[in-house]
């Protein structure tokens, strides 16, 4: 049980810290003020891309009563169902309307919580960085009555805006290296990333599923980080990281990809079963993190500048596959469950590679019949014609800060 004025004492730091602390940069991503009234609003991603920090400008912008509390305050770590009631004291107390709950999916019966607020004609917003317990209770208890965000570390438009730069070929080569998280922006300390990751890995994985495993966990998870770009099948790297059971190695990457740690691209087919048992493409949350445990060799860069791509597209299409045939084709993004859009990454096209790298464009352009595809590039500018339709080439920096 915790003490109702212990409960007031986290509300109070708070809302004080949000109320004088800098308001930050705005995100591209906002809480749409008009569907809250009807609508639950759940805020996802991993630690530390600015969760809290939206939901604080947030509370800024509210002319009616809000409550503001964090459940990951230390004070708060023995919250129980007991404490709903103490809760429910205090919002009567401060007579609020809003009800913003930061990182509350620890909690437990959050949901059959939230769903009880809403009955009473609360407005309510949430965040959370595990996505299967989120969607998961929110299927159940929040069906048809929610809106889900996902947000992302900075886009390669907000940390022009954080740094005060103009897109650039160099504005861009910073980016690719340092990623998006805000803290780390503000800092340049690496051990700031290192610990996040640790933090993640312990957190949201380790104490949340009861892994014992845990030195065999971190060797999965740095060698996902060194391979950011590359194809991964779980049976084939048992012994790389000494586990016999390709299933605890699947149910671990299912734990990474909840806490957004990781995504892992299926290969697209209208099959089901051959999605499944096809190989899968490792991306990171964040180059930042995935250069800081990269060798730094030349080699890190044309796959560094792929995860990228892969972030800015996912943070505008919820679903994106990669296409083999005779070639490959990057990434295909789905709107609606039906091919939309094709983009090849080339760091930079050169005699020797350009026929590869828009063959496995072409074949999928001619799959899908879209007339028109993407190659990304770090520097480079161009419009191919070819019997299939058109290829525009664009820079990283000019594509992203108009995508």
């Amino acid at each position: 049980m915790i003490l109702q004025s212990t409960i007031e004492q986290v509300i109070e730091e708070w809302q004080d810290r949000v109320s004088t602390e800098d308001e930050g940069i705005i995100r591209e991503k906002t809480i749409p003020l008009d569907s809250v009234a009807s609508h639950a609003t759940v805020i996802s991603g991993i630690r530390r891309c600015g969760k809290s920090t939206l939901l604080a400008q947030f509370y800024r912008q509210l002319s009616e009563p809000a409550l503001f509390i964090n459940f990951e305050h230390p004070l708060l770590m023995d919250f129980s169902t007991a404490d709903y009631a103490r809760l429910d004291n205090i919002i009567g107390k401060h007579n609020a309307q809003w009800l913003l709950f930061d990182e509350i999916q620890s909690l437990p019966n959050w949901e059959v919580y939230v769903r009880q607020k809403m009955d009473q004609h609360y407005k309510i917003v949430i965040t959370g960085s595990n996505a299967s317990l989120l969607s998961r209770e929110l299927g159940t208890h929040l069906t048809g009555r929610h809106i889900p965000i996902e947000l992302f570390p900075f886009s390669f438009s907000e940390f022009l805006k954080l740094k005060s730069h103009t897109a650039s070929c160099e504005s861009f080569r910073e980016y690719l290296f340092s990623g998006g998280f805000p803290e780390y922006l503000k800092t340049g300390d690496t051990r700031q990333l290192l610990t996040l990751f640790q933090d993640i890995l312990y957190r949201d994985i380790i104490v949340r599923y009861g892994i014992k495993e845990v030195s065999s966990l971190q060797r999965l998870a740095n060698f996902l980080l060194q391979n950011v770009g590359n194809k991964f099948s779980a049976s084939k790297i048992r012994q790389v990281i000494s586990v016999n059971a390709t299933n605890t190695i699947l149910n671990w990457c299912n734990y990474l990809a909840n806490s957004y740690l990781f995504a892992f691209v299926e290969k697209y087919s209208s099959s089901v079963r051959s999605q499944m048992v096809s190989p899968k493409k490792i991306y990171a949350a964040d180059t930042g993190l995935a250069y800081s445990f990269s060798t730094h060799s030349m080699t890190d860069e044309g796959h560094l500048l792929e995860n990228l791509v892969y972030i800015a597209l996912r943070n505008h299409f919820p679903q994106i596959c990669y296409f083999e045939g005779k070639g490959e084709c990057d990434f295909v993004v789905l709107e609606n469950g039906v091919p939309s859009q094709l983009f090849q990454v080339c760091a930079e096209l050169t005699p020797d590679n350009l026929h590869r790298e828009t063959s496995g464009l072409e074949e999928a352009m001619r799959m899908f019949s879209i007339n028109n595809g993407m190659i990304i590039t770090e520097n480079q500018t161009d419009t191919i014609r070819t019997d299939t339709g058109m290829i525009d080439v664009l820079p990283f920096w000019k594509w992203s800060v108009c995508d």
